[in-house]
């Protein structure tokens, strides 16, 4: 029996709210962050480093559970998180949040950190939760970053089925982190704004570790960045095993993973997401991968997606994930 899952209704903006930037900045400040009660466990990894999980209530000892990956500096009590679990609880499943490395409020403990293309951590998580839930089904839900990082830990474990994960939803992900790091470099928006805020809060981070990163010319050109390029040209890409910033994204980029995913999965994706050219969606291979579920929109931002009224204002995205993973993770 083939399975048809349960796809999105299509996405109204709010009104007045309907422009890329409005989506992106005014959605994360419309999302609430009062927060359900979380709870957190620390995990060691097999490095000796540690990961810090927010579990939601469970609604339902046997319900299915879904694993919400956070953006880019965001953290797993983020507007869009706290959003997932809620909308994941009006689904009946139960919800855990990945805080990636130094991501939870505290440094961690190793120079190493997270990045776009980092999947051991997600592969850590999901089996220790496959091992700790064996009959529960696993579905995983990834924002921006996270997004990114879920596809291609998908891509690379093919015809197989990762972790027991049954089904997967994605939204706003930088397909192509190469055109991704060059639109936040070339529109103003992305100099001014969102570039700033990221740089600010990755320099930080790397302030509370400079005594874990022995090699001050790397220190003196993370200090010196002006730019993502730059940052990750300086830091990311010689600490985590690639030659430079382009061989970091062109290894790390979900686009070149998207043909081997098995699992059933759900892509949103906003055309006017000012992270992300329009050029570098790659929708032939969303078209020709039958396990892939693309809902593309012309209007939405970058994790923004809100509907209804600016009184009471809906989140699509959040709502449309939780429905379409309900439904396949229940699936026979």
């Amino acid at each position: 029996m083939s399975l048809t899952p349960p796809l999105p209704r299509s996405f109204r903006p709010l009104a007045g709210l309907a422009g890329g930037h409005s989506q992106t900045i005014l959605g994360k400040l419309l999302r609430s962050t009062a927060e359900p009660p979380l709870h957190r466990e620390r995990w060691t990894t097999p490095d000796g480093d540690f990961l810090d999980l927010d579990f939601a209530p469970d609604p339902d000892p046997e319900s299915p559970l879904l694993v919400v990956l956070h953006g880019l500096e965001g953290n797993a009590r983020r507007g869009y998180c706290m959003e997932s679990y809620r909308a994941a609880a009006a689904a009946g499943m139960a919800a855990v949040g990945l805080n990636f490395r130094a991501c939870s409020g505290e440094p961690n403990l190793r120079a190493r950190a997270y990045h776009s293309g980092e999947t051991e951590d997600l592969r850590f998580v999901l089996e220790t939760l496959r091992e700790r839930f064996a009959d529960r089904p696993l579905a995983a839900l990834g924002f921006s970053l996270g997004g990114n990082v879920l596809l291609k830990y998908l891509g690379e474990h093919g015809a197989e089925e990762p972790a027991g994960v049954r089904a997967a939803a994605v939204v706003s992900v930088p397909y192509d982190l190469s055109a991704g790091a060059d639109r936040l470099q070339d529109t103003f928006m992305g100099r001014t704004l969102y570039s700033r805020y990221f740089l600010r809060s990755l320099l930080e981070k790397v302030e509370q570790k400079a005594h874990l990163v022995d090699d001050d010319a790397m220190l003196e050109g993370v200090r010196a960045a002006r730019t993502i390029r730059a940052f990750d040209d300086a830091l990311t890409a010689p600490l985590h095993g690639f030659l430079d910033a382009a061989d970091y994204y062109h290894r790390s980029s979900s686009a070149r993973y998207l043909d081997g995913i098995r699992v059933p999965t759900l892509l949103l994706h906003a055309m006017d997401d000012p992270f992300l050219p329009r050029s570098a969606v790659p929708l032939r291979a969303m078209q020709n991968n039958p396990s892939l579920h693309p809902v593309i929109t012309e209007q939405g931002g970058h994790v923004g997606f809100v509907s209804g009224r600016l009184a009471r204002p809906r989140f699509w995205a959040e709502e449309s994930a939780a429905r379409f993973l309900a439904g396949v993770a229940r699936s026979p």
